[in-house]
């Protein structure tokens, strides 16, 4: 089962550039100039944005004469959970908006909730739940540089149910409120 996510280029570009290992294995980055793909979270020198194009599968990027990185091994599976982990990551970021509930994802790969859970958190050091929030405040910071919607809009878009946990969850991450975010964005 392939997993796949909906983002745009721009959003794949912020990812590479801040070496985001969330999304590896999720997409690739090929350079055109070098023809060399990379995972997301690649340390190598970043390259220029005209230059890149973006794969969601591996064996496309290949068949299109692509090299694989020798510095982050685009082509090796580091665990036989891999797939399956992409695949959660996947249906978080794809659902992400949404009301999700840990049996929601569990039914999406065919395991029990208290298995997936605990893979999960073995692989990625993280819940599915904080994944979750991590990857809607990444959506919220988008969103707070690149758009002038309200706070509140943010919040109901990228999937919270209440602007108070909105709010507790992005300052445990971005170590400010939403507001202060958006000001130090725009006097960058």
């Amino acid at each position: 089962m392939l997993a796949t996510v909906n983002l745009s280029f721009e959003e794949k570009w912020e990812k590479i550039i801040a070496c985001d290992q969330t999304y590896d294995g999720l997409f690739y980055t090929a350079v055109k100039t070098t023809k060399i793909y990379c995972r997301p979270s690649c340390r190598s020198r970043k390259p220029k944005k005209q230059n890149v194009k973006f794969y969601l599968d591996r064996k496309q990027v290949e068949i299109d004469g692509y090299r694989a990185c020798k510095r982050c091994k685009p082509e090796v599976d580091h665990s036989p959970n891999t797939q399956l982990v992409q695949s959660v990551i996947a249906f978080l970021i794809n659902h992400s908006n949404e009301k999700i509930m840990l049996k929601d994802i569990a039914n999406h790969v065919g395991l029990s909730a208290y298995y997936l859970e605990r893979l999960f958190k073995q692989e990625t050091l993280e819940t599915p739940r904080m994944y979750l929030e991590k990857i809607r405040i990444d959506k919220a910071a988008y969103l707070l540089r690149n758009t002038n919607k309200t706070n509140l809009e943010i919040c109901y878009e990228i999937g919270f149910q209440s602007t108070s946990n909105f709010y507790k969850v992005f300052l445990r991450f971005k170590n400010c409120t939403p507001s202060d975010y958006r000001r130090k964005e725009v006097s960058i």
